[in-house]
């Protein structure tokens, strides 16, 4: 898709995904609650444990919507509806921030690196506005609290992770890093270099990926995209050359192909839609960040408009299982 393609499907889309967004953010229920019980004791319902990111069935696909919200703000405010800056105001307040914090650090694994990354995105929308100043006040002790915990984690991680779920290394960090170099800008610069050393000791040796083992039948990311993205973003686009490097003979094809979505109702199967747009992003990433005039240019662009064209379509209207968390993957895309 060029520019000016995703910019039309932004603008015939952004209401409707305002309205899903709003609508879920405040569904609490059903709900996939995540709590480690160390005894017998009562459970809380969501809203109580997680004030402000209670909906959208799990916490991380909840942090990310509010990051959808937030996006669509700054790239089509004209389509979000009065009461959205209500709903944000409550939750997105410093008290109910608040107590978000207090649970990460009490339980500093939780929902890492996916759904902490994305609220380090969300700290990062918020701050670079022109959300209220109010909003990015309350978020920043989240994503410190966030940043020193992953700046400490990632050191200790020998080996990364490559499936194409939450626990994906590579998008982990790609999530963090915005925020990571806004810390770096304003003289704290651990997360940034914990990122970079972590990329580096993970990643910086591979060369020919086996993308032609994709997909795995739940990814909703792609282990050999979102890893090529972070590193010609961290690395240079030559380091694109051996990882996949038949790139411009069409190779691997199972990269370049859609997924088949057989099921949007199981929340599984419903995950390749995911896999559909993380790739159309992807794609379009390192078709933007290669030379102009690249053989792999038309081949990475043409792949991207025909993954978003198959996922597009099901962001909205689909079933809750995708209705739920896809429409930020669409905002990647589009936006991103």
């Amino acid at each position: 898709m060029l520019d000016e393609e995703r910019s039309a499907v932004l603008v015939e889309g952004a209401a409707g995904y305002a309205a899903v967004a709003l609508r879920t953010v405040r569904q609490e229920y059903p709900h996939d609650l995540r709590l480690l019980l160390t005894g017998p004791t009562e459970v809380p319902p969501p809203r109580r444990l997680h004030p402000a990111f209670y909906g959208n069935f799990d916490w991380h696909s909840c942090v990310e919507m509010h990051w959808a919200l937030l996006r669509l703000l700054r790239a089509a405010p004209d389509a979000l509806p009065a009461d959205a800056w209500q709903i944000l105001d409550e939750h997105l307040s410093a008290e109910a921030i608040a107590i978000e914090t207090a649970f990460l650090a009490e339980h500093p694994a939780f929902c890492r690196p996916y759904g902490q990354g994305w609220a380090l995105m969300l700290a990062e929308e918020a701050a670079r506005g022109p959300q209220p100043l109010q909003w990015a006040a309350a978020l920043e002790p989240l994503a410190d609290q966030i940043s020193r915990s992953v700046a400490t984690w990632l050191p200790k991680g020998t080996y990364p992770v490559r499936h194409g779920v939450h626990v994906n290394s590579a998008f982990g960090l790609r999530l963090a890093l915005p925020w990571a170099r806004r810390r770096a800008a304003t003289g704290d610069p651990a997360l940034l270099s914990a990122v970079r050393d972590a990329a580096r000791r993970w990643f910086a040796r591979d060369v020919d990926y086996p993308g032609g083992w994709e997909p795995s039948g739940s990814d909703f990311l792609s282990p050999a995209l979102t890893e090529a993205e972070l590193m010609v973003e961290l690395a240079g686009p030559d380091w694109l050359d051996s990882f996949l490097p038949r790139l411009a003979d069409g190779a691997p094809a199972a990269l370049l192909t859609p997924a088949i979505v057989s099921d949007s109702s199981d929340s599984q199967i419903a995950h390749l839609h995911g896999l559909n747009l993380s790739r159309a992003w992807a794609w379009r990433r390192l078709a933007e960040a290669v030379p102009a005039g690249d053989p792999r240019v038309p081949v990475a662009l043409d792949a991207a408009r025909r993954h978003a064209a198959v996922a597009l379509p099901h962001v909205l209207g689909s079933d809750y299982m995708v209705e739920h968390w896809l429409i930020p993957y669409a905002l990647l895309h589009l936006t991103g």
